[in-house]
C-alpha cells in the first residue's frame, strides 16, 4: 500500500519510513501542510499519517480541507498534542485514529494495518481466501497449509489484487502503489507482467485466479466452491 507521512521532524520521519517500508508499504514524506494538501489533490493514498504542528499549514487545517473536499482517505493523526480537546477536535473533523508521541513503531504499524483493513472491509490481518491464507502482519502466504515464498513486491502485488478482488487494476495503478516519490525505482510494465506470471505459477494450486484483460489490466477472482 502507498502511505503519505506528513511530519516535520526528520529523525522521526526517517524512522517511521524505514518501519513502513519494512512492512512493505511505499511511503512518501512531506514536511509542511500546504504541500500535503497540494499532493493529496492529485495523488491517491491508502493512508495518511498526519502531524498537527506543521509549518505553513497546521495539521488540523490539512485534515479539514481534506474532508471538506470529499477525500475519504483514512487519516492517522500522530502528534505531541495530548490534550483531550485536541483529540476530540481531530476526531470530529474526520481523523480515523489518534496517537500521541512518542510512539512505539510496532503499535504504529498495527494501527496502520487496522486502518487499511477497515477500508477493505476486513476485520483481521489474517484472511482466508478459499485455500489461500494471507497474513498481512507477518507477510506470509500459505496454500493448503504450505508456506509460499513471495518476495516483497510479489507479496505487495498479491495484496493489491486481493484487496480489489473482482475489480480490474491497471498496470499504472499497480506501479503507483508500489513506489514512492523518493523510494525504490518504479517497476516497468514488463516487471509487472513478470510479477503476475510468477504469482500464477506459485499459486497454481490455490483457489484464486488472476486474469489478464488485454490493454486494461488484471483482475483476481476467488473460487469459493468447495
Amino acid at each position: 500500500m502507498r502511505i503519505l507521512l506528513v511530519e516535520d521532524t526528520p529523525d522521526l520521519a526517517e524512522a517511521i519510513m524505514e518501519r513502513l517500508r519494512t512492512d512493505g508499504h511505499a511511503t512518501d514524506w512531506l514536511q509542511d501542510g500546504e504541500r500535503a494538501v497540494s499532493v493529496l489533490g492529485y495523488q491517491p493514498y491508502s493512508l495518511v499519517i498526519l502531524d498537527l504542528g506543521l509549518p505553513r499549514l497546521d495539521g488540523m487545517m490539512v485534515l479539514q480541507r481534506l474532508r471538506s473536499g470529499g477525500n475519504h482517505t483514512p487519516v492517522l493523526v500522530l502528534t505531541a498534542r495530548s490534550g483531550i480537546e485536541d483529540r476530540v477536535e481531530a476526531l470530529d473533523i474526520g481523523a480515523d485514529d489518534y496517537l500521541v508521541k512518542p510512539v512505539d513503531l510496532r503499535e504504529l504499524s498495527a494501527r496502520c494495518r487496522a486502518l487499511i483493513r477497515r477500508t477493505s472491509g476486513e476485520a483481521s490481518s489474517v484472511v482466508q481466501y478459499g485455500n489461500l491464507r494471507f497474513d498481512r502482519a507477518a507477510a506470509q502466504v500459505q496454500v493448503n497449509g504450505i508456506s509460499i515464498d513471495l518476495p516483497r513486491r510479489e507479496f505487495c502485488v498479491l495484496d493489491l489484487l486481493l484487496r480489489h478482488q473482482g475489480k480490474t487494476l491497471s498496470k499504472a495503478r499497480i506501479i503507483e502503489q508500489l513506489c514512492s516519490f523518493d523510494g525504490d525505482e518504479a517497476p516497468s510494465d514488463n516487471a509487472i507482467e513478470l510479477y503476475i506470471a510468477r504469482l500464477r505459477k506459485k499459486l497454481g494450486h490455490s483457489t484464486i485466479s488472476i486474469r489478464t484483460l488485454r490493454g486494461i489490466g488484471y483482475i483476481l477472482h476467488v473460487d469459493t466452491r468447495t
